[in-house]
């Protein structure tokens, strides 16, 4: 199972991010472990300056923009 990391404080566009994670895994067929980092030591730790971010195996692959459905899609099947 892929973990895929959301990194915010759970604002608004945090969640968007979470959601569209879930629409690309199930787009692909995939299960995915989604785990929402929200304390801003443990975002600091991947190198993020800028929220929203995600991660897929600990490898920060956006930050400062949510990504899109097809984006995240594309990062979970490569």
């Amino acid at each position: 199972m892929t973990k895929v990391q959301v990194l915010g404080t759970g604002c608004p566009k945090c969640q968007q991010t979470a959601e569209n994670a879930k629409a690309a895994a199930e787009a692909a067929g995939l299960q995915i472990e989604l785990v929402k980092v929200d304390k801003p030591a443990d975002i600091a730790k991947f190198g993020v300056m800028f929220t929203p971010a995600l991660a897929i195996e600990g490898d920060v692959k956006v930050a400062g923009r949510v990504p899109t459905v097809d984006e995240i899609k594309e990062w979970l099947t490569g």
